[in-house]
């Protein structure tokens, strides 16, 4: 038995509640295992601990598995009568047999001569379990980039704000500033309800100098270049008014170089009452350049003109707090992202829970974090995190062909078991954003990207697309993935057989619930280890799932109701070809 493969504890995804009366436990093992018992009980059902008794549990078999790369992940869910559980495994392989207890392994459980140390979780306390707004996980968000979305300007004020030709889906330049503004959105709702998208994530639109506004001068203005607060009103209800959800992009770990309280540090040192605002060591600075790699000053990845925020501050807290009541108070947005909120601390983001909780219940936050966000999702925190693992997951399949179903399969299973299930339910699922190279550009297939964006809308989670991926629309690396949107293109149907795929895609989410659904099942049949096969199955239906990754053609024959299909032809599902169909069960 490979005991060094076995892992368990006591706490984050391992053991959680899930609700008011039922508890996840999960244990790794290795392959070698065949199978596992869970032996759990009442902590208190035969004396109080200490006592001369001897504890006893139910024995039941966990049957529930996940593959994973290197570990199989057993799950089960058991309900505490008493709202706590003591617990410990017996574990299976082959003829051997061994028992899991909080302080190790043991042959046999009978002869221990002291206390037997099994694992607790000791009460399911309301207050501490995470539910996510229900809201969530039934939008499709749009992400817009708002200098390149959509410009709604006269002539006269395109002038005077000195704008360029709007570069439709052309390369563009970082330092640009190209007018789309929110007035441009606003006369774009209706383009978005029709596309069926349910929330809007805007990149910045605070004050600042930049096109992308990651550099704040002022948290309480909007930017000049897209509108005033009455505008940012507007849109905010006439996007309710469709049912579409507003989320702003918070940017809390740093500011810009001409924030006011950076520019008095600047200038007065330790005498400035905004020194201990950031993260200085030495004062005074050198010229623009090297500061933050030579350590006078913490920044956002070495850049001098956009200064660490000191989050561990109060007093910082408190501004960045009243920022955000004001923006709900004012704006009435439902949700926030926060920038690079690794960096930010901990205290920051459970006060910036509570606070934005107190003044709406189902208010959503989510952080851009691009690894193992456990310590943020503990439910006291964020309610997610941007889920760049599975983009990065989906991209090493495609892309790397030595790779086979299996290997999608542990890749899937791995996402989507870093987490509470609560958690999943709510990721901000996406395949591309303003920080990345754009999904069909890094593919350089369009067949790809059509699979792609179908597992996209059959995973667990809430749905992002970003501008312009309902044209497949084209973009490098920063700053070329920020185009400008292609709107005379896309008025004149240039762009229509492309939309109507993705508005089969999106209305296929919002009318099967299956997509959501968190179990997937894994298909591992026929001698083609580049067919991905998946089902969810439900009460009454199974969702089937199949991608033709291999450069071989694959006969299916679909008796079930075809919900979208690219590349299937006569029974047969081309290379690169992807059917989503609906039967029952």
């Amino acid at each position: 038995m490979n005991f060094a493969a076995i892992r368990h504890k006591a706490t984050d995804v391992e053991c959680y509640a899930r609700n008011n009366d039922e508890l996840v436990i999960q244990l790794f093992t290795g392959y070698d295992i065949d199978k596992v018992f869970l032996i759990s009980g009442d902590p208190f059902e035969f004396g109080i601990l200490g006592g001369s008794h001897k504890w006893q549990g139910k024995r039941t078999e966990i049957t529930e598995k996940r593959r994973l790369k290197n570990h199989l992940l057993w799950r089960i869910v058991v309900s505490p009568k008493f709202k706590r559980c003591r617990y410990y495994f017996e574990i299976h392989s082959g003829d051997e047999v061994c028992f899991m207890l909080e302080d190790g392994f043991y042959k046999s459980i009978d002869d221990l001569p002291g206390m037997l140390e099994g694992f607790t979780f000791p009460w399911m306390n309301s207050s501490d379990i995470y539910q996510p707004p229900k809201w969530v996980q039934d939008t499709i968000w749009y992400q817009i980039f708002p200098d390149r979305f959509c410009r709604e300007l006269s002539d006269e004020d395109v002038k005077i704000k000195k704008l360029p030709e709007w570069h439709e889906n052309k390369p563009v330049k970082k330092e640009i500033i190209y007018g789309g503004n929110l007035a441009g959105i606003i006369s774009r709702l209706d383009y978005l309800k029709d596309l069926g998208i349910s929330g809007i994530y805007l990149n910045p639109i605070n004050q600042s100098c930049t096109s992308h506004k990651y550099d704040t001068v002022d948290y309480l203005e909007i930017d000049s270049f897209l509108g005033d607060k009455e505008t940012m009103k507007k849109l905010v209800n006439e996007a309710h008014k469709r049912g579409i959800r507003i989320m702003l992009d918070g940017v809390f770990n740093h500011s810009g170089w001409i924030f006011p309280q950076w520019k008095d540090v600047e200038e007065n040192g330790p005498q400035s009452p905004y020194y201990s605002w950031f993260m200085v060591n030495e004062w005074p600075f050198d010229e623009p350049g090297n500061n933050a790699r030579n350590g006078k000053f913490y920044s956002f990845a070495f850049v001098d003109g956009m200064p660490k925020l000191n989050t561990n501050n109060q007093e910082v807290i408190d501004y960045l707090l009243d920022v955000c009541e004001k923006w709900v108070k004012d704006y009435d947005i439902d949700a926030l992202r926060l920038d690079v909120a690794n960096e930010v601390s901990h205290n920051f983001c459970r006060q910036l829970r509570q606070r934005m909780l107190a003044l709406k219940k189902d208010f959503y936050i989510i952080g851009e974090i691009w690894h193992d966000s456990t310590t943020w999702l503990r439910g006291d925190e964020f309610d997610a995190v941007m889920n760049y693992p599975l983009a990065n997951s989906l991209t090493n399949f495609w892309l790397d062909k030595k790779q086979t179903k299996e290997d999608f399969e542990f890749a899937i299973n791995r996402c989507y078991s870093m987490y509470m299930e609560q958690v999943s339910q709510v990721l901000f699922n996406l395949l591309d954003s303003h920080d990345t190279i754009r999904l069909v550009t890094k593919l350089e297939n369009i067949n790809w990207f059509y699979q792609q964006m179908a597992v996209l809308f059959t995973m667990p989670g809430s749905t992002c697309i970003y501008y312009g991926t309902e044209i497949a629309m084209e973009g490098g690396f920063d700053p070329d993935c920020r185009r400008c949107m292609p709107w005379s293109q896309i008025d004149s149907g240039k762009y229509d057989d492309k939309i109507a795929k993705i508005k089969q895609l999106i209305k296929m989410r919002n009318e099967n619930v299956l997509c959501k659904d968190l179990e997937i099942k894994f298909i591992q049949d026929g001698k083609n280890n580049r067919f991905v096969h998946y089902q969810k199955v439900g009460k009454d239906g199974i969702l089937d799932v199949r991608l033709n990754c291999s450069d071989e053609v694959e006969s299916l024959a679909i008796n079930d109701e075809i919900l979208f299909s690219h590349l299937y032809e006569d029974g047969k599902l081309l290379p690169g070809g992807v059917i989503i169909s609906s039967g029952k069960k």
